[in-house]
C-alpha cells in the first residue's frame, strides 16, 4: 500500500504561482511513477502531468505546458508541482497519483491522493 497526502493548495489571483507537494508513505516511493491529474466542478479527473521513477521523463498535458512543472525528491518521498502563471481555469481539485509504469498512469494509476483545493481568481 501507498499512502498520498497532497498539500499546498489556495487560492491565488490570476498571474499567480503554487506550489504543490504529494508526500508519499508506504511502499518504496522511488518504484512508482508519479503524477498530477486535476478534476474542476461538473467535470471529469483529467491528466495534468507526470515523472518518471527517477525523474529522467516527465510529461504534460498541452495545457499547462510551459507553466507547470513536475518534479520529485525520492530522498523525500515527495513530489512536486509548481504551478506559474495560473489562470482561472486551473482551478480544480488537485489530485497526486502513483504508477508503478508510467505508461499507465493517465488510464490507470495503482494509488490516489485525497486532493487538495487551487481556486484561481480573475
Amino acid at each position: 500500500q501507498v499512502q498520498l497526502v497532497e498539500s499546498g493548495g489556495g487560492l491565488v489571483q490570476a498571474g499567480g504561482s503554487l506550489r504543490l507537494s504529494c508526500a508519499a508513505s508506504g511502499r518504496s516511493f522511488s518504484v512508482f511513477g508519479m503524477g498530477w491529474f486535476r478534476q474542476a466542478p461538473g467535470k471529469e479527473r483529467d491528466f495534468v502531468a507526470a515523472v518518471s521513477r527517477n525523474a529522467d521523463s516527465t510529461v504534460y498535458a498541452d495545457s499547462v505546458k510551459g507553466r507547470f512543472t513536475i518534479s520529485r525528491d525520492n530522498a523525500k518521498n515527495t513530489v512536486y508541482l509548481q504551478m506559474n502563471s495560473l489562470k482561472p481555469e486551473d482551478t480544480a481539485v488537485y489530485y497526486c497519483a502513483a504508477a508503478l509504469f508510467l505508461s499507465e498512469m493517465r488510464t490507470s494509476p495503482n494509488y490516489w491522493g485525497q486532493g487538495t483545493q487551487v481556486t484561481v481568481s480573475s
